[in-house]
């Protein structure tokens, strides 16, 4: 691969929990896992604010928060605590989202609408309320890792591979970029969670493989879920199918917990803390430390002095209660591991290694369910579930950057997350251009034609979806082609061209004058809110019965609306009347409209038995007519 970026790069993992910088060593040939100013090679993606400073929590360590007995000191930093979940879950969404309403009411901070409704997050910051978006925040954390990584290195850093939930859509990786741009770093690109952990993974072992090596990667982080499925062979890495949730981590856990704990309170003590953030973000935190520890005991404590009103809260949980807790979480994730199963056409028997990444694949019942998913089959925990992604992307940052003389030559083809296509104008059908889980890069080409005589405009909307009813999808962006006046059925083509970053681009041509235009899909034209992604394919086969009501309509309706046309078109014609009787002419008249009434909008209700069977009485019409008028030609 050619280098494409000057000097070095580094690998950011930038977590929801945590995040992690590493780069290539080209002197010694391996991964270098970079400690921060503490001494650790993962630093909690927490940001905090106070009067006088921005401060990183890193520096204050949780653990020792925890402990200390000046209780003012402690609220004050767990008011005004901005945990990166948060804002990682903010990234490319609307403040409207329902998803977004929902998860404000668990936060310790306020949030806002801001301009185009974009969430905003308040803060007293030195005397004044400060507004930042969830970029904002994010750009914080990359700072500090790129500082961590020029302390290290000893020079300035600039250019970086970035790590982003696989199921994150364009909008949501294009904030990534910008977040990295407000943090002064060269995202030179953003690569999948779980396509990093595989690399990190295969790295060593690419020359151990004598075929195909199926890897299944288990990523459960604090925030978000992802699987993929990608087959080594040599040097070339490709990943056939990926699934995931992008609302689904160890903070929900943890906020099942707060419930659980949050109703024990209640009934003992009479007091709701629900309108306590600070009491709330105190006692979330302990629960995360308690979800930490039944990963190796089968029963904790959870104890937090003066929580609310001066009482003192202090209850026991085992590892069976939080398991129950969050079961329906757990069955979630084994419902995603199938469905990429199923989506990459390979069996769970010819998977080679399930490697597990993020700090909730530890956890006991999520390995004992992934086991009996795949029969007993040993789960790989060999690499750091913490440092893993970041290892892959510096990888691939030395693979791109020019500073690096001795970078594994490595081909990494990833994929698309959701089908992508067009609107048939006048059926609103999802005529998919790229389907779900195509290899990226990629470009392909669809054609398609004017609907109506004469037709000089054609809009061309995009969408990204399972659903066959195009409106059913989410809409990413629209653009009209002008043409030359033409008789229906004007050849034109649609372009769609995803680059390596995922970043879509659509064009439209007209084929026989060359006229085009293109739209680039970008964080301008809002798409799908993270929580969304996942859903719309569990829709499309909730609704799979709808859907193939909708798709048979649509269909009828298309083939009786160009045999009106058709038959129109042969009744104009000079001779007509030498072919068919007056009787016949009126038939055909009466019949056609009739189909047209059918086709009015206010008619799309029309059972569809009904819409068939008058289909079939039109093309039989058609037939007879094209037959008298073959005998016609041939008896002239």
């Amino acid at each position: 691969m050619a280098k494409e970026h000057e000097g070095r790069a580094v690998g950011i993992d930038l977590g929801t929990t945590y995040s992690c910088v590493a780069v290539w060593l080209d002197q010694h040939q391996r991964v270098e896992i970079i400690h921060n100013d503490q001494g650790n090679r993962t630093t909690p993606s927490f940001v905090a604010f106070n009067n006088e400073q921005r401060l990183m929590v890193m520096l204050l360590r949780i653990n020792l928060l925890l402990t200390l007995k000046t209780l003012s000191l402690v609220n004050f930093y767990f008011y005004y605590l901005l945990l990166h979940v948060y804002a990682k879950r903010l990234t490319g969404r609307k403040f409207s989202d329902l998803v977004v309403q929902r998860d404000i009411l668990l936060w310790p901070f306020k949030v806002i609408s801001g301009v185009n409704d974009k969430p905003m997050i308040t803060v007293n910051y030195k005397g004044q309320e400060k507004h930042f978006c969830a970029e904002e925040i994010s750009s914080m954390l990359l700072t500090k890792m790129r500082e961590v990584a020029e302390a290290y290195l000893g020079s300035p850093v600039k250019n970086a591979v970035v790590t982003v939930p696989a199921y994150f859509n364009d909008s949501q990786r294009k904030a990534t970029i910008d977040a990295g741009t407000i943090a002064g770093l060269n995202v030179i690109r953003i690569i999948n969670e779980p396509t990093a952990a595989a690399i990190a993974y295969g790295l060593d072992k690419r020359n151990d493989c004598d075929g195909n090596r199926n890897i299944f990667v288990f990523d459960l982080g604090g925030g978000t879920f992802d699987v993929s499925i990608l087959t080594i062979k040599g040097d070339l890495f490709e990943v056939k199918a990926t699934a995931g949730n992008t609302h689904l981590g160890g903070e929900d856990f943890d906020n099942r917990m707060v419930n659980y704990f949050v109703e024990e309170l209640k009934k003992k003590n009479k007091v709701d803390i629900k309108q306590n953030p600070k009491s709330l973000r105190r006692l979330r935190t302990a629960c995360e430390r308690a979800k930490r520890i039944l990963s190796f005991a089968f029963v904790t404590t959870v104890e937090v002095d003066a929580l609310f009103m001066g009482i003192d809260f202090s209850s026991s949980i085992t590892r069976a209660k939080f398991e129950e807790l969050n079961m329906d979480f757990f069955n979630e994730c084994m419902n995603i591991v199938d469905t990429c199963l199923r989506d990459s056409k390979i069996y769970k028997s010819n998977i080679d290694d399930i490697v597990l990444v993020g700090g909730s694949s530890r956890i006991p019942k999520v390995q004992e369910l992934l086991l009996e998913f795949f029969k007993g089959k040993e789960l790989f925990m060999g690499i750091n579930p913490d440092e893993a992604v970041a290892y892959g992307a510096a990888v691939q940052a030395a693979i791109l950057s020019e500073g690096f003389k001795n970078a594994p030559n490595l081909v990494l083809r990833d994929v698309t997350p959701l089908s992508l296509g067009i609107a048939t104008y006048k059926e609103n059908i999802m005529s998919v251009v790229i389907p779900r889980n195509t290899s990226i890069p990629v470009k392909k080409t669809n054609g398609y034609f004017t609907l109506y005589d004469n037709q000089c405009i054609v809009d061309f909307p995009v969408y990204e979806g399972e659903r066959p009813r195009a409106t059913d999808n989410n809409l990413l962006g629209s653009f009209r082609l002008h043409c030359l006046p033409a008789p229906r059925g004007h050849p034109l083509e649609a372009c769609f061209s995803i680059d390596e970053n995922g970043i879509l681009t659509v064009t439209a041509r007209e084929i026989s004058t060359g006229n085009m235009n293109a739209i680039t899909i970008t964080n301008d034209k809002e798409r799908l809110s993270m929580f969304d992604i996942e859903k719309m394919i569990k829709e499309a086969a909730k609704y799979h019965v709808e859907d193939m009501q909708f798709l048979r309509r649509a269909k009828v309706m298309c083939a009786l609306d160009s045999c009106v046309y058709n038959m129109k078109n042969a009744l104009k014609k000079n001779n007509v009347n030498l072919i068919l009787t007056p009787q016949e002419i009126e038939k055909i008249n009466n019949a056609i409209t009739v189909a047209m009434n059918l086709l009015d909008k206010n008619n799309k209700e029309k059972e569809i038995d009904v819409l068939e069977g008058h289909l079939e009485d039109l093309e039989s019409m058609s037939k007879h007519l094209i037959s008298k008028a073959n005998n016609f030609i041939f008896l002239g």
